[in-house]
């Protein structure tokens, strides 16, 4: 009896050492707000994962391989590949990260030497928006592909390995896209009260390069998404808790500034 009950801790030590390495995800996902430097909270709700970004501010989407080997990584933002423009589909193009690496996205791929910059900004000013794609805004999302084989770590930025292209899909959804096609937000964001998107902001320099990658499945091991909305938003869907008490700002005018009435100046 002694012997079964050892056997049996032992095999329940084995399970629960080998637990973590199979549950733990290809790829950490994050968002960091560039203006301020800080990395958005994260707010589980109701099975998603909520961040709050600010109108106006700069953002990057922040990746760590957490394996030995590399991952391919295909980068949705409001339902838009990152990198082609196209309605996102995970057997699409994508970054290569080598074993452990973090390296953060800035923006949309414009080419191989630059990005335009993610910004938060209005609904109806999302790039999705704009190019007649506004179902998914406030959501990123990414999906995470196994190497076939093995190549030596570079350390190097992520380079971009091609995916298959869709025949449902052009090789730019935003050239297809009729220019008054944005015209078409008002109903659809209202009903779904999104208060921002991503916007297509200024060029920066972020050189890259292109490599090959066999995914080992033809389905990704793992997708993530990161909704994300206003701070107020987020207050009226109970993702986070509203704040008690008066919030003071130096530079708003104040209702109780304090004091007692005073007599007011005489003319002369």
């Amino acid at each position: 009896m002694l012997h079964r009950i050892l056997a049996s801790l032992s095999m329940l030590a084995l399970l629960a050492a080998c637990a973590p390495a199979h549950a733990r995800p290809l790829i950490d996902v994050s968002v960091v707000d560039r203006d301020t430097g800080e990395w958005l909270s994260q707010h589980p709700h109701r099975g998603d994962v909520w961040v709050a970004g600010s109108p106006g501010h700069r953002y990057s989407v922040r990746l760590t391989n957490t394996t030995g080997e590399r991952v391919l990584v295909v980068l949705s933002v409001d339902g838009v590949n990152a990198v082609t423009g196209q309605t996102a589909h995970p057997s699409q193009a994508g970054y290569v990260l080598e074993p452990w690496q973090t390296t953060e996205i800035s923006g949309w791929r414009k080419s191989m030497h630059d990005v335009a910059q993610f910004v938060f900004t209005d609904l109806g000013d999302s790039y999705a928006a704009r190019t007649g794609r506004p179902r998914n805004v406030g959501v990123i999302g990414v999906a995470a592909f196994r190497e076939a084989r093995t190549y030596y770590p570079q350390y190097s930025p992520p380079p971009i390995a091609r995916g298959r292209m869709e025949k449902r899909g052009t090789a730019n959804d935003a050239a297809a896209a009729p220019e008054g096609a944005s015209r078409s937000i008002a109903a659809e964001g209202s009903a779904r009260a999104q208060s921002i998107g991503t916007g297509h902001g200024e060029r920066e320099w972020a050189p890259t390069s292109r490599t090959g990658f066999e995914r080992a499945t033809r389905q990704p091991e793992q997708v993530s998404e990161v909704r994300y909305d206003e701070y107020r938003r987020l207050v009226a869907l109970g993702v986070v808790p509203r704040r008690h008490g008066p919030i003071w700002r130096e530079d708003a005018p104040a209702a109780f500034p304090g004091g007692f009435v005073a007599d007011p100046p005489r003319y002369r």
